[in-house]
């Protein structure tokens, strides 16, 4: 890749496991990403934006689950039409969570067709590769942009290697060809995604755009090209910045290679706001991404979104299936009642939680954690020892050692996090000092 920085990388401020890039803040309805605000959760739907109600009701879905920016596509006049019902219902409902409008080819004609629809939106998506094309493209990004700016929406230049610029790629690999020393066609393509995200944001700078309203992301499917195109979109400047593998997969790959690549960005202080594209199961629950994404952060120290439960991960002394079976209890049970903690209780997303299943680091990594219960394993007395803060409070027996051992954490809640008095807090605040 080119090692010609046109923008000077952002100053860097102690954040987490590492020193953070620092970027510009850019507001996103109550919701600000950048600068040294917390890293922020997103997810997109994958519902016909035509289908108001059941657009509303994904969106509840995944505001509930703790996306704090939900992305619809808006590709139809239909589409375009729904997005100022869909965000009505969901106030309706309290749902203020930022929506996000995913153009792609006739945006400009959407924009301007709908003007309810721009005026709904809490951001445009643009992919500057799709526009338009030849001698269109200028044009139709540039009326993207000043649509933005007559609503006062910020933008994402999100450039997808699967849709880039083949006009730049084709320059870029003729210049690569007559060079001394040529990189590999990889090489090339990479260093096209930065320079196309960097010269539409510039573009967009010139249009009037500020670059507080302005984030960037360069999407592919590979992990060790992420992190590389990351690291030298960082460099380049201090726009906000958008991480997430696109087509990540389905299950355990796609949750293997989003927390492989982005992990390591993070860990660099690189990334304002991920989103962890998985191919859902027929089916299947598309809170599930939320949910990895959260994990992602809060597993690295990078935020706290709900009690956690470590639990052990069985071994022959602990045939039985009842500590795993308490685990996912516990761990469905908090997540459950996070919601409603969120509302009245400071501070509870920090609660630790172990569920172990015998003796031998049963009892220790009990008292690790806040409150914490050691099962019996394989011909063991049936007896489960509760900890909280580290002191044994409670031997737990019988049938009803789950409902006994939710009460217990019940309790703690309503001891521990104080009530909140004033009004309900919003958006991501809370961890911003992080």
């Amino acid at each position: 890749m080119s090692q010609e920085a046109p923008l000077p990388a952002g100053p860097v401020s102690a954040y987490g496991p590492s020193a953070r890039r620092v970027s510009v803040p850019v507001a996103i309805g109550k919701v600000v990403m950048g600068g040294l605000n917390p890293i922020v959760v997103q997810s997109m739907t994958n519902t016909d934006t035509a289908d108001v109600g059941g657009t509303v009701e994904q969106v509840h879905a995944l505001a509930q689950a703790g996306s704090e920016i939900v992305r619809v596509t808006v590709n139809t006049e239909e589409a375009a039409a729904a997005v100022p019902h869909i965000k009505e219902r969901l106030l309706a409902r309290g749902v203020d969570t930022p929506i996000v409008g995913d153009f792609h080819y006739i945006g400009h004609k959407l924009l301007e067709n709908h003007p309810a629809c721009a005026e709904a939106l809490d951001k445009y998506r643009i992919n500057p590769g799709n526009v338009g094309f030849k001698e269109k493209r200028d044009t139709q990004f540039s009326k993207m942009v000043e649509k933005a700016l007559e609503y006062g929406k910020p933008v994402r230049i999100g450039v997808n290697w699967g849709s880039l610029d083949q006009d730049l790629v084709v320059r870029l690999m003729d210049e690569n060809a007559n060079s001394a020393t040529p990189l590999s066609a990889e090489e090339v393509t990479q260093e096209a995604l930065v320079q196309s995200a960097v010269s539409n944001a510039l573009r967009a700078e010139a249009l009037g755009l500020g670059r507080d309203r302005i984030v960037l992301s360069c999407k592919v499917s590979e992990v060790q090209s992420l992190i590389k195109v990351y690291r030298e979109l960082a460099r380049r400047g201090d726009w906000a910045l958008h991480l997430g593998l696109t087509e990540a997969g389905m299950g355990s790959k796609g949750i293997v290679a989003s927390t492989a690549a982005m992990a390591v960005l993070l860990q660099e202080g690189i990334g304002d706001t991920i989103r962890v594209s998985l191919t859902p199961e027929p089916g299947g629950d598309r809170t599930k991404e939320v949910i990895v994404a959260q994990e992602m952060l809060q597993t690295m120290g990078l935020r706290a979104f709900t009690p956690l439960v470590t639990a052990c991960p069985g071994c022959g002394r602990t045939t039985s299936t009842f500590f795993q079976e308490l685990a996912d209890t516990v761990q469905s049970y908090v997540r459950g009642m996070m919601p409603i903690w969120r509302e009245s209780h400071d501070g509870v997303e920090n609660l630790s939680l172990a569920v172990m299943g015998c003796i031998v680091n049963g009892p220790g990594e009990s008292k690790h954690a806040d409150i914490g219960i050691s099962l019996p394993g394989t011909g063991e007395a049936p007896t489960a020892p509760v900890f909280v803060d580290g002191e044994k409070v409670a031997t737990l027996r019988g049938a009803a050692i789950a409902e006994d051992f939710k009460k217990i954490v019940d309790d703690y809640v309503a001891r521990k996090y104080p009530r909140k008095t004033g009004p309900a807090k919003s958006g991501v605040g809370a961890d911003a000092a992080e």
